[in-house]
């Protein structure tokens, strides 16, 4: 695979001038193997304050004259859900390395597309995995990579909001593709899945519910709105849940939500295996035996929980370094595309109301 070269920074394009671009973009800022030059947003105004912002010396109004910049080797996609896929290809077939934001894609179509394009270049691409990077995860994957857990037969996956549907593009399913399954279950059923090791899966059976709405006339609990937001406009699920079956017999329990009646917001992520088994969010927790009793171990890690923190600087180093040939990606191209695979057959399976075959 084609790198750049280790002894300078890497030279960065962030495609994409929102919240989560600045997040990408704060990063690299203060990533020492990277170097911000531009920033592109169908909006140029916003695109020059942006880069202007965060010390990037270009700003383009139009994607495709940042990606013809032959200063740049390696490219964030941080546009909306639907262009994902659009702006990682035409990435990849500038020749740059290219890191795209969860989901990878809409579709699976989609997802395989930018794959058969990836393995026909000599770049790195990788997803936007962010919860993989947090230190809470990496320190229990050295667990399970060690063995420490046996085999891993049972997770479950939960990401549960009360009122928290963003509204705008994020509730309008031909842009953003799905509801909370795509924005934020998509986050621990990834976690699920790596920590699991990334088996095959062979069976999805999944539900979605369309009850609540966005529950806009909610007054009393705050939460973030997109820019674009309309209370009118809502045209995802409210709740998704599913069972997933894999092909050496362990089975992933996964629920989310824009809009439950739930006493209160959760998040959860455990894994089970035959020699122990641990709860990664809120924080990481081990259950283990020792001299004939059942023992939690409580690994000391400084930070790592489900919100923003240094899962991003970790995220972005790891893609800064893979391009420079230093490290391997934590969340390589085809990881995306099996997750799109696992999205795209629970809503097959909740709108056929039947168990989806993957083999």
């Amino acid at each position: 695979m084609s790198t750049t070269n280790p002894s300078r920074p890497v030279r960065i394009g962030v495609i994409g001038a929102g919240s989560i671009a600045r997040i990408h973009l704060a990063a690299y800022r203060d990533d020492p193997d990277s170097q911000l030059v531009a920033v592109a947003d169908m909006n140029a105004e916003r695109a020059r304050a942006v880069a202007d912002e965060f010390g990037a010396p270009d700003a383009y109004g139009d994607p495709q004259q940042l990606l013809a910049d032959p200063d740049i080797d390696a490219v964030s996609v941080c546009t909306w859900n639907d262009s994902h896929a659009t702006w990682a290809i035409a990435a990849i077939e500038a020749g740059k390395h290219v890191l795209v934001e969860k989901p990878i894609a809409r579709t699976l179509a989609e997802a395989l597309e930018i794959q058969r394009v990836a393995e026909a270049h000599d770049v790195v691409v990788q997803v936007g995995f962010v919860r993989r990077h947090a230190p809470n995860c990496q320190v229990l994957k050295t667990f399970v990579d060690e063995g420490e857990l046996g085999e891993i037969y049972y997770a479950k996956a939960s990401c549960i909001r009360r009122n928290g549907n963003p509204g705008g593009w994020f509730a309008d399913k031909e842009i953003a593709g799905g509801g909370p399954l795509l924005d934020i279950g998509v986050h621990v059923l990834d976690l699920a899945w790596y920590l699991m090791g990334s088996p095959k899966a062979v069976a999805v059976s999944g539900t979605t519910a369309h009850r609540l709405g966005n529950r806009a006339h909610i007054t009393t609990m705050p939460r973030y709105q997109v820019a674009d937001y309309d209370p009118a406009k809502n045209s995802v699920e409210d709740m998704a849940g599913a069972m997933i079956r894999f092909e050496n017999g362990a089975v992933l329990m996964l629920d989310c939500s824009y809009s439950l009646h739930a006493t209160r917001d959760s998040i959860a992520v455990s894994i089970h295996g035959d020699k122990g088994g641990a709860d990664l969010e809120p924080s990481l927790q081990i259950a283990s035996e020792m001299h004939g009793s059942v023992v939690n171990i409580t690994p000391q890690i400084s930070s790592g929980t489900f919100e923003m923190g240094p899962g991003f600087a970790a995220e972005i180093a790891n893609f800064v370094q893979a391009c420079q040939g230093r490290a391997e990606s934590v969340a390589p191209a085809w990881h995306g595309v099996e997750v799109v695979r696992l999205l795209e057959a629970i809503y097959r399976s909740a709108e056929e109301g039947r168990e989806i075959s993957l083999v």
